[in-house]
């Protein structure tokens, strides 16, 4: 009478075995599939380095664009206080 007892005892802390690495495994593809997300939703608040390099480009030309004049009014500003 004893084996029977036993056999018990033995399936049902294999089925609570069994039961807790399903439930870890399915835990652990759900916060996969986060993780991915997550990364997905990260990626599109970010730009790339050739973005960068056409803002700081544009921002460059318009900084060129600025000291040009000034050098041309300070050249004129000094060509009228000079006569």
């Amino acid at each position: 009478m004893d084996l029977p007892l036993w056999n018990v005892v033995l399936s049902f802390i294999s089925a609570l075995i069994l039961l807790w690495v399903k439930v870890s495994t399915d835990e652990v593809k759900r916060i996969q599939i986060l993780l991915n997300r997550t990364r997905e939703e990260i990626a599109k608040e970010y730009v790339t380095k050739s973005e960068v390099h056409n803002d700081i480009n544009r921002v460059m030309a318009r900084l060129e664009q600025l000291d040009l004049k000034l050098d041309r009014l300070i050249m004129e500003h000094r060509d009228a206080s000079g006569k």
